[in-house]
């Protein structure tokens, strides 16, 4: 007879609306809105979305939609966070920021990941949610994450999970020749648009991707 699997087990696993099964159908409609990158799909379907959430939203979990994670914040689309991990994969390392959810799939597809969260109440529930998953390549850090971690820099990609007003130069300057970043801008007209940066030995080249709707960017730590 096997033993009954433990409370972290069972959350990971989920069942119903939190099942592997759902978390499939995502993938799938992933796929449907032109996701290819079959790497990029395996760490969607790897990670479980439902973990990050809390109780009351799991349900929700595998929805293409932003949903709250408390102190005015939002875990990503999962349509984005493919979107965004699938231009930067070729990159080997990342600068990441948020509940935990995102720096997950990026551990899945990078060699060496770092999370920065301003929130400290905010990085200790990461914490907690990232246990089970054993994620030994990803690294969370309390910071501002306007200054990036001068420590740890260079980094090949870096991806912002909050819209500025213009690109932080502290992740300018971090990002490694030959490396991409990828943000939310504040456009015109109250619209975000999500921008590609790219250095090379030249300098900076900028592209515009999707439209997008990320929370506003804070600067400091709370």
């Amino acid at each position: 007879m096997s033993p009954r699997p433990g409370p972290t087990a069972a959350r990971t696993s989920g069942i119903g609306m939190t099942s592997q099964r759902t978390r499939d159908r995502m993938v799938q409609r992933l796929r449907e809105r032109g996701i290819t990158d079959e790497r990029v799909l395996a760490a969607m379907a790897a990670v479980p979305r439902h973990v990050f959430l809390e109780e009351a939203l799991a349900s929700r979990a595998y929805e293409d939609s932003a949903l709250p994670i408390g102190f005015g914040q939002t875990i990503s689309q999962p349509y984005v966070v493919a979107k965004v991990i699938e231009i930067l994969l070729q990159k080997k390392n990342s600068i990441g920021t948020g509940c935990g959810y995102q720096a997950a799939v990026l551990a899945h597809v990078f060699e060496e990941v770092y999370s920065v969260e301003r929130i400290k109440a905010l990085l200790e529930r990461a914490r907690a949610n990232l246990i089970g998953l054993r994620l030994a390549n990803l690294r969370l850090a309390y910071a501002d994450g306007g200054d990036g971690l001068p420590a740890a820099a260079p980094f090949d990609a870096i991806v912002a999970a909050a819209a500025a007003r213009q690109i932080p130069e502290a992740l300018r300057a971090q990002l490694a020749p030959g490396g991409r970043m990828i943000l939310p801008l504040h456009a015109d007209a109250g619209t975000q648009r999500l921008v590609l940066v790219e250095r090379s030995a030249r300098g900076f080249r900028e592209s515009e991707l999707d439209a997008v709707h990320f929370v506003p960017f804070e600067a400091g730590k709370a």
